[in-house]
């Protein structure tokens, strides 16, 4: 017999969320005067149908308008928010799988709205105490989908030499806001709706009680690179977003899940557990309809969307957060995430014995 396979095993995960705001507020106290008056009723649409309820802001713009600040200080402000917010996620991910920081090996952090030198990975694992000798790895610019390439990322160095493995995911787009517009943009209206502050850590480790990491999987289509975007301007970095992005994510999403799953003998019935990244309503909508789920099966991205809004990288750990602390956890979870390229990747999640 051969050497016994290390199954890469999400063992604990730790979330740090900033003050939360309601979208009712967010609209009234700041948004409504935000936008030009040609667009101020269709902002009120989208903002009231945007599925979400309250967010969260480490700057919040009830408080202090950054929307005319340059990028070089809402860097600054970045690195000023992120530590500790990363700091919180990572330290209660640890409590969370019972493992200290010694028993780190690598160490990754994503995350696409903020950039200092050295990184989150070097300076928090400084405050953290982590071993000279402790392999770190950042990934940036991925957008939405960070957290499952980085999830495989960590997963591969587990199985490849048996220690445990800390995954960050980390986003301030509060500190993104543009500037109040002069004429009408659609995307900009959209992106000022949804997008939301958090941090999440998940600790891996080779087996043991949690999930385990079965395979992480994704397909990208090129050929519609320019509908989602995230570009560095003088003040800070601009989302563009295509309505577009729907139809394409219709195209690729049931394929991308069926041959996931038909790799490991199962079905999309047989899946009790589905983490869905809510970039926003209709992307919620179209891959319901594409992979024929319940309202019940979507209950939780929705949840998510609601109580947090779209907080790029984080969102979808935060989902399968909230699947873990069911009463009846699932037994096998497919996660999905959607960003630039346009991008989609999956993975699946089995519950160990």
């Amino acid at each position: 017999m051969g050497p016994a396979v290390v199954r890469p095993t999400i063992a604990g995960v730790g979330l740090s969320l900033p003050a939360a705001t309601s979208q009712a507020d967010l609209w009234t106290g700041y948004f409504r005067q935000h936008f030009p008056a040609s667009a101020r009723s269709l902002a009120e649409r989208i903002f009231a149908n945007s599925g979400v309820v309250t967010r969260q802001a480490c700057v919040s713009p009830l408080i202090e308008d950054v929307s005319d600040w340059p990028t070089a200080k809402r860097m600054q402000r970045y690195l000023v928010e992120a530590m500790p917010l990363g700091k919180e996620a990572v330290t209660r991910a640890l409590t969370d799988a019972d493992l200290s920081i010694n028993d780190i090996g690598l160490f990754a952090v994503c995350s696409c709205t903020g950039y200092v030198t050295p990184g989150l990975d070097i300076l928090l694992s400084r405050d953290l105490g982590m071993a000279p000798d402790t392999q770190r790895l950042f990934v940036g610019h991925m957008g939405c989908y960070a957290a499952l390439p980085g999830l495989g990322s960590v997963g591969d160095y587990v199985t490849a030499r048996g220690r445990a493995a800390l995954l960050l995911c980390t986003e301030l787009t509060s500190l993104h806001i543009q500037p109040a517009a002069t004429r009408f943009d659609t995307q900009q209206i959209v992106a000022h709706a949804l997008f939301s502050d958090a941090a999440a850590a998940v600790v891996v480790t080779p087996g043991g009680q949690g999930y385990e990491l079965a395979e992480v999987a994704a397909v990208t289509d090129t050929a519609t690179a320019d509908q989602m975007t995230w570009d560095v301007t003088d003040l800070g970095f601009r989302m563009g977003l295509s309505p577009k992005v729907p139809q394409v994510l219709a195209q690729h999403v049931r394929t991308l899940v069926d041959d996931l799953l038909a790799r490991h003998g199962l079905r999309r019935s047989d899946v009790d557990g589905w983490a869905v990244h809510p970039g926003g309503p209709r992307i919620l909508n179209v891959v319901e309809r594409e992979l024929e789920l319940t309202v019940d099966q979507m209950a939780a991205s929705r949840a998510t969307l609601a109580e947090h809004g779209n907080c790029s990288s984080p969102t979808v750990l935060l989902i399968v957060e909230r699947l873990r602390r069911q009463a009846d956890p699932p037994r096998r979870i497919v996660t999905l995430a959607f960003g630039p390229g346009l991008t989609l990747y999956a993975s699946l999640l089995l519950r160990t014995p």
